[in-house]
């Protein structure tokens, strides 16, 4: 069967209605229970509890609540509490980024108009566009939202804005002829569709479907089908605690039967093992990694980028392609006049005042076959018609007070048959019909051509030049207007008058690159990253865009979408790697150009701003939307959102990913060497048949206060500039490299034994209590001095980026005052189990937890001299 586009209009409205006539009550019925409501479906979504719950599913936090469980009913009361009161936390931080990032139906549901003009019962009637049908007669009128998908019956210069459905920036002229053969959806000029609005003119359309079958409805659906995707460090996190998960089981299990075969008691071997997990989780990574990334957050909403999804921070750090939208995202989304042909001569834009007299007349006369206003700098008409006025304003001639002193008498407006505008002016005491429109159509209608104030009879080499200029134009991806003249009698115009016309000049336009992509795209170049331009507009157009922008090179191949049909899924991954521009593209065609490149072993972010973009900003890992023309539709799919609009913005939000993930390793790298030390004091103390080196106590003070706040500290280190001269990380590299976790059990080796050389030196007098003070002390100092050794991987001692951190020096501060007042005041040495220290006994803690510090620096320093060599 024949698409309704490629039927005469009597063809398509038989097989819609079954006859020519409108639909009766009885046939409206029935479609509607047929057919449904014209409204989306959305599917189930969880429940905020079930959400909450879900937070829980993870084999870390399981393992802690069994510890609390434990911990309960062993008596370790306050333990419980802390460890609970740490995992509800981290829950509802969850919870809440979870729901904020739901509703992606919600700003396509927004775009239905509330209202809907239909002809029914011999009559035009106002009816909710909910219950408009397939069969429908809908009249269309300029200002009017079209409210499901239609074939267009009647048109009087109709014209129909498409841009948030197929990315082109034009409005579209409308007809009603049938087309033959095979087109893309932004080709269709017969019909109309669901979330655009009329421009200009007026017509009516058939309905063609309505709802979740609509082109708005099949985005909706890939919408639902699509699920979102988990960060690398999401990744590893996962990979990373369900390791530990099971050394931790392995290891507790064994250690608590090792005690009980030496004799333990069964309770004390549990506790034993619940405070080896306390010692091992590191329970406030979780909370660190979501703080880190909303700190991140902050910087980025200062900088024009606002994150909707927190994971998408640090997953902006492994980017190695960027898949964007043409239009509004690396275009300013508005036409602009850029090249003028007038006398014989090309002229830029940019050299309006030096020519001014040379296109003062050429201006006008486009001012005048003009409707459009600038009002209090607002653009009011046709983008088209709205950029020749904002041309004219720059060389300080007003449209309003232009028309005023030469008064439009008669008019023919522009329509999609003629391709041209015609006007009848008073200009200097004449009668002028001032004729704008396409160059081929009034290439047909002039008979001389003006140059230098003289009007010549023209000749084939005047036509043939005119016809190279507008080649030469339109192979740049550029618009072309003509403009011509002709003095007339009478105050009314006829179609029959454009004849026998005066060629004035050419006018090309284009939406222009934004000037900043330029330095963005290299920038990508240097760091590694592709950009592509996936756009629903034209192939010539897209292909001159990304040539200016650097996308592409003059000899590099850009196709249209209908290409990717000929290729299946796997053949597409190996098709993408040599395009980098694809234009007249699908929604659907933008999901599976992300989809081969993320099955290359890529991450992929896809910038857009439209309707037809939300599939792919879902489908892609970091999805950016734009947040001044961005439909909610594309803000409610993307995981950030760019303030500014601006393409230069991702690249320094791919800078901020970069460093951030930097130091969340940092931080990863200051708690596992931590929790690595107390485990080796426990492993230590329980081979060599020493007692409990650490209470709960002692283990929860340290993981909640001088372990979180250096780690948080670490987050915010500095940022580095040159993370964009860095290739990006490959997708699939984990967290826990070799050399990660090598110096990670080095340094968690040289806290360990200076850890245990205080517990040693405080058992000398085989005082149990005294030991664990010590113990206590040193790793608890040691691990705040630390905190300085995971600033960098090099020597930072007696440099200035030791000293470059003020909330390294604040975090170090605080531990060490809390430190101090636990060791030294008698009533939080009873709420600690600690013993109360001598002077000298203080001085060794001090003077043993500050050896980490020049221990580590030194191992580094040894490591950069082997690496150099």
């Amino acid at each position: 069967m024949k698409e309704y586009y490629q039927m005469e209009v009597k063809e398509a409205v038989q097989n819609i209605n079954g006859s020519l006539t409108p639909l009766s009550n009885e046939q409206i019925k029935e479609n509607q229970k047929k057919y449904g409501p014209n409204q989306l479906r959305e599917k189930g979504k969880k429940s905020n509890i079930e959400i909450f719950v879900q937070q829980f599913m993870d084999l870390l936090v399981l393992i802690l609540i069994v510890s609390a469980i434990i911990s309960f009913f062993l008596g370790e009361k306050s333990s419980a509490i802390v460890i609970v009161a740490v995992v509800v936390m981290n829950s509802i931080l969850g919870t809440v980024q979870t729901i904020k990032a739901e509703g992606s139906l919600q700003g396509l549901k927004e775009m239905s108009s509330p209202k809907a003009k239909v002809f029914r019962e011999n009559q035009v009637m106002e009816i909710d566009s909910r219950d408009v049908t397939v069969g429908d007669i809908v009249i269309l009128e300029a200002g009017d939202f079209i409210p499901c998908d239609g074939r267009v019956v009647e048109s009087a210069s109709l014209r129909i804005d498409e841009s948030a459905l197929t990315g082109e920036s034009l409005s579209v002229d409308k007809k009603n002829d049938a087309i033959f053969g095979t087109v893309s959806l932004g080709d269709r000029n017969n019909m109309v569709y669901g979330g655009s609005y009329v421009t200009y003119g007026r017509g009516k359309m058939v309905v063609t479907a309505v709802g979740m079958e609509t082109e708005i409805g099949k985005i909706a659906k890939l919408l639902n089908d699509t699920k979102d995707k988990k960060t690398p460090l999401q990744k590893n996190l996962d990979t990373f605690g369900t390791k530990l998960s099971i050394i931790i089981i392995v290891l507790c299990g064994l250690l608590a039967g090792i005690q009980i075969l030496k004799g333990e008691q069964i309770i004390d071997a549990f506790l034993f093992a619940v405070a080896l997990a306390v010692a091992a989780i590191p329970e406030a990574l979780s909370s660190i990694v979501t703080i880190v990334l909303a700190i991140g957050t902050q910087k980025m909403a200062k900088e024009g980028a606002i994150v909707r999804k927190l994971q998408a921070v640090e997953g902006l750090g492994s980017v190695s392609i960027i898949c964007s939208d043409k239009t509004g995202t690396l275009t300013q989304n508005k036409m602009t006049v850029e090249k003028y042909f007038v006398d014989d001569k090309d002229i830029d834009v940019k050299e309006l005042d030096v020519n001014k007299e040379r296109l003062d007349k050429l201006i006008k006369f486009s001012v005048l076959c003009n409707d459009a206003l600038i009002v209090d700098n607002k653009e009011i008409g046709d983008p088209t018609e709205t950029s020749l006025v904002a041309v004219a304003r720059k060389i300080n001639i007003n449209e309003k007070e232009l028309r005023e002193e030469c008064k439009r008498i008669s008019e023919l407006p522009f329509d999609s048959e003629r391709k041209c505008m015609s006007t009848l002016n008073n200009y200097m005491g004449k009668k002028l019909m001032i004729v704008k429109g396409a160059v081929d159509e009034l290439e047909k209608k002039i008979s001389r051509y003006e140059c230098n104030g003289s009007i010549k009879n023209i000749d084939k080499e005047e036509i043939d030049k005119i016809k190279s200029i507008n080649d030469k134009y339109s192979n740049e991806g550029l618009r072309v207007l003509a403009v011509a003249y002709k003095e007339v009698e009478g105050e009314e115009l006829s179609f029959e008058m454009e004849k026998d016309l005066v060629f004035l000049g050419l006018i090309a336009m284009m939406d222009p690159p934004r000037p900043e992509c330029i330095d963005a795209v290299k920038q990508c170049k240097n760091a590694g990253i592709r950009a592509i331009m996936i756009t629903g507009d034209h192939l010539v157009t897209a292909r001159a865009i990304a040539k200016r922008i650097g996308i592409i090179e003059d000899k590099e191949k850009a196709v249209v979408g209908s290409e990717i049909d000929k290729y299946t899924d796997d053949e597409l991954v190996d098709f993408v790697k040599d395009i980098s521009v694809y234009a007249r593209v699908t929604p659907e065609h933008k999901i599976r150009i992300v989809r081969a490149w993320q099955n290359r072993g890529n991450l992929v972010s896809m910038t857009g701003d439209g309707v037809n973009d939300a599939p792919a900003l879902k489908q892609a890992d970091i999805g950016v939307a734009m947040g001044i023309t961005g439909t909610e539709v594309s803000k409610e799919a993307a995981s950030i959102v760019l303030t500014d609009d601006n393409f230069a913005t991702i690249v320094r939000a791919v800078a901020n990913g970069r460093n951030i993930y930097a130091n969340i390793k940092r931080s990863i790298q200051f708690l596992l060497s931590g929790n690595f030390a107390a485990i080796l004091v426990v492993l230590l103390a329980s081979l060599t048949n020493l007692p409990l080196p650490f209470a709960p106590v002692h283990l929860l003070f340290i993981n909640l206060l001088t372990d979180s706040l250096p780690a948080i500290a670490l987050g915010v280190e500095p940022y580095k500039d040159n993370v964009m001269e860095q290739k990006p990380r490959a997708i699939d590299d984990s967290i826990l490299t070799l050399s990660f976790l090598k110096r990670i059990g080095v340094q968690g080796v040289i806290i360990g034994l200076c850890t245990f050389l205080a517990f040693l030196v405080g058992y000398g007098n085989k005082d149990g209590r005294l030991a664990s003070t010590m113990c206590f002390g040193v790793l608890c100092l040691g691990r705040l001095v630390h905190g300085y050794n995971c600033k960098s991987k090099n020597v930072i001692m007696f440099k200035k980026r030791f000293f470059n951190n003020k909330y390294m020096q604040y975090a170090f501060l605080i531990g060490a005052l809390a430190l101090t007042a636990v060791l030294t005041l008698p009533f939080l040495q009873n709420v600690f189990q600690v013993k109360r220290l001598s002077f000298v006994q203080l001085l060794q803690v001090y003077g043993i937890a500050f050896m980490v510090l020049p221990l580590i620096q030194f191992i580094k320093y040894i490591e950069g001299k082997f690496s150099k060599k």
